[in-house]
């Protein structure tokens, strides 16, 4: 263990980090841990990422462990993917196997993008910081189940959404249509209850129930934000956003981490300790997530460029700017009240309003608050600063990368 790590539960607070480059932009998921031309982490306006510990970047390349660990979960949990997936009837498993990147949409193989895993890295790291290695091998198909999950949603979210392209390729219901990508979601969901169902460890029970629990929160929080799009600027409060985010984002992440505990045997207090810590930490992300959905490079993230921006979604940094009372924030509202008018220019005027009523800088603090709740949390579940080592990793990285 490095000097760096001893006290890191204390020494880092974190925040999101993005570069200025294209004027708008929205997040999509690419190689953990780089940029588009492979160079790490990008900084905001030349500055460094607003981490504490020195000691530790001198020590570790940015996001070099989380990158480690993000592909070992990748490499744990792929065999028990694919496995389940090509049980799926072929309709449903062709529209899965694409989603995930495994295959053209012909049919043939593919090498493509099957997101950052960090949903079963942070299963897999929990088991091991509370039970050791035993425990993490155990909770493989644990961390498999939440990440069926999460392709769940992503697979309805973007037909709500109507979002044409995820991970740098037309989204499943743009090639398949509606109804073959819903089907394909409800199946990964399915498929996720079955691998619990069907695991012998006496914690599978438990997880089943509580990854149940958090799919119910997950379509509590989506329905909030689908709501949210059809109501005044000025009727959504800041209070009832933060709530939707942590129904949508934040759920499953504490779902993830308190599944690696239950497979570790911890007690029911460390079971919620890190439940709340993997629920803080996933509203960070959503407020990264969605500075980076505003002002993010469309050649990094995948996705075309203003996306929320032209559907006027009510997120995190717009509802804070609407709420500054500035007079930004009077010229956003007066935007947000008018239909997208189908130009750049349009989705320059209110990015630029959004900034200019503190949105960015609200969602940037924020995210460094939220993500300092999340060490406290940890630090009670895991005190042993070299245990929390590699959660602490990834913690960090989902608030410093720019895609």
């Amino acid at each position: 263990m490095t000097e760096a790590r001893r006290g890191a539960t204390e020494a880092r607070h974190p925040t999101g980090t993005l570069e200025r480059h294209g004027p708008i932009g929205t997040q999509r998921e690419t190689e953990p841990g780089t940029t588009s031309d492979g160079q790490g982490p990008v900084v905001l306006d030349g500055q460094e990422p607003a981490v504490v510990s020195a000691r530790h970047e001198a020590a570790v390349p940015d996001g070099h462990e989380a990158v480690v660990l993000l592909r070992e979960a990748r490499a744990s949990v792929d065999p028990e993917l694919r496995s389940a997936m090509n049980s799926l009837p072929s309709s449903m498993r062709r529209t899965a196997l694409y989603h995930f990147g495994w295959q053209h949409a012909d049919g043939t193989p593919a090498a493509g993008n099957a997101g950052k895993a960090i949903r079963p890295a942070l299963v897999l790291t929990s088991a091991a910081a509370l039970g050791g290695p035993g425990a993490r091998t155990a909770a493989v198909r644990a961390a498999a189940a939440v990440e069926l999950v999460h392709n769940f949603t992503l697979l309805h979210d973007d037909v709500m959404d109507r979002d044409a392209t995820r991970r740098h390729r037309p989204t499943a219901w743009a090639v398949f249509g509606d109804a073959d990508a819903i089907l394909a979601g409800d199946a990964l969901q399915a498929l996720a209850l079955r691998l619990l169902a069907a695991d012998p460890h006496p914690a599978a029970a438990a997880a089943a129930t509580r990854l149940a629990d958090c799919v119910m929160e997950l379509c509590e929080g989506q329905h909030a934000d689908t709501a949210m799009e059809g109501r005044a600027p000025g009727d959504v409060t800041l209070d009832e956003t933060l709530a939707m985010a942590e129904a949508k984002t934040g759920a499953l992440l504490g779902c993830a981490c308190a599944l690696g505990a239950l497979y570790a045997g911890a007690t029911d207090e460390d079971v919620e300790a890190m439940d709340a810590f993997g629920r803080e930490a996933g509203l960070a992300f959503q407020l990264i997530d969605d500075v980076i959905g505003i002002w993010g490079d469309p050649r990094r993230t995948g996705k075309p460029a203003g996306a929320d921006l032209a559907a006027r979604k009510k997120s995190l940094p717009v509802v804070a700017a609407l709420a500054s009372g500035t007079p930004a924030a009077a010229g956003l509202a007066e935007l947000y009240a008018t239909p997208y008018n189908e130009g750049k220019e349009d989705l320059e005027r209110t990015a630029l309003a959004v900034e200019r009523a503190g949105g960015r800088d609200w969602a940037q603090a924020q995210a460094a608050d939220r993500m300092a709740r999340a060490m406290q949390e940890l630090a009670r579940a895991v005190p042993d600063p070299e245990a929390a080592g590699g959660l602490l990793a990834l913690a960090e990285f989902v608030t410093r990368r720019s895609t």
